[in-house]
């Protein structure tokens, strides 16, 4: 009891001397510094490991298409290779339940001199995988062009680089990351002409797109 009667009589106290400091001429708030002191603060930030991405790079952008002699006495052909195309999984935590694939797709070849444009249909491509795996990866089919028989009986394939087609597929991204964290592929290229196309430079754009989707 004695205890607690002297905190009592020290916080009042202290109270009053707190108003008594505070009370100024005409009731302003007045206080005199009397001292100070300064604290350094310090904190050390590391660098956050990255949470990884899944990612597309291309080893070259230009591709020079070369005519092949005597290929054929229906049609001109020009060949080339597609420049290494790799997927790259650096994720820590692949979600479950998703799949990638690459596609390509081709702009009409432009003339630089005017010439009449040859369609994308007249690209066609025979894809295939560099890096090796155990199926966990697979290339897209062949394309032949436009000016080709198609591949699969009954279901016409000969379409060129019109629209998407596939390049690589994993069927599974987190089957694939475990597996290899790159995966590589490239193509045969092939453009096919009328006989009397005209001569000239031509250059088209062949477009290469990354997707990841949910089963």
């Amino acid at each position: 009891m004695i205890r607690n009667n002297a905190v009592a009589r020290l916080r009042t106290i202290v109270g009053a001397a707190g108003g008594l400091l505070l009370l100024g001429v005409g009731g302003a708030a007045v206080a005199d510094e009397v001292g100070d002191s300064g604290v350094d603060l310090d904190v050390t930030i590391e660098e956050q490991e990255p949470a990884g991405a899944l990612s597309l790079g291309v080893a070259g952008d230009s591709e020079t298409l070369t005519e092949v002699e005597d290929a054929s006495a229906e049609h001109r052909e020009f060949v080339g290779e597609l420049p290494e195309v790799t997927v790259t999984d650096t994720r820590t935590d692949v979600p479950e339940g998703v799949y990638w694939y690459v596609t390509g797709q081709a702009s009409e070849f432009t003339g630089s001199e005017g010439q009449e444009p040859i369609t994308a249909d007249h690209l066609g491509w025979a894809p295939s995988l560099i890096t090796e795996g155990n199926g966990e990866v697979a290339p897209g089919e062949e394309v032949p062009t436009s000016l080709d028989e198609s591949t699969t009986p009954g279901v016409p394939n000969n379409v060129g680089l019109e629209g998407q087609e596939l390049l690589q597929l994993a069927l599974d991204s987190a089957e694939a990351s475990a597996a290899n964290g790159e995966w590589t592929a490239t193509a045969d290229l092939t453009l096919k002409t009328p006989l009397d196309v005209a001569p000239g430079s031509y250059s088209s754009t062949l477009t290469l797109s990354l997707f990841e989707e949910a089963y």
